[in-house]
């Protein structure tokens, strides 16, 4: 598995930072928005959005004084691609050596 998936599984291992991009569903949000939503410091909140952000499951923009938060859809979607690779059956061994097989005795047949 490659380092940002990696990073992206561990940013969404927590509780909090799960909530933080459900509220980013509905649009951008300030740090302030965010923060205010949760009962924790500050702080903490302030080091769930740096993970995020380091994971690129969120993108950041700053507008004077303010840091606005959105979803990075497109990581999203690398990672939804990601796990459907898991569960979308592949080629069984079986199958595809029963395919090669036919494969070649039509070629000798030929």
């Amino acid at each position: 598995m490659s380092a940002p998936f990696e990073s992206s599984f561990r940013a969404l291992a927590d509780e909090t930072r799960r909530e933080i991009l459900k509220m980013l569903r509905d649009g951008p949000r300030t740090s302030g928005e965010i923060a205010a939503y949760f009962s924790s410091s500050w702080p903490t909140i302030s080091r769930h959005l740096a993970l995020l952000r380091e994971a690129g499951l969120v993108l950041t923009q700053r507008k004077g004084q303010e840091i606005y938060y959105e979803l990075n859809t497109s990581v999203f979607q690398d990672l939804v691609q990601h796990l459907l690779e898991w569960v979308t059956p592949a080629t069984t061994p079986r199958k595809a050596a029963r395919t090669s097989r036919a494969r070649t005795a039509k070629r000798r047949e030929a």
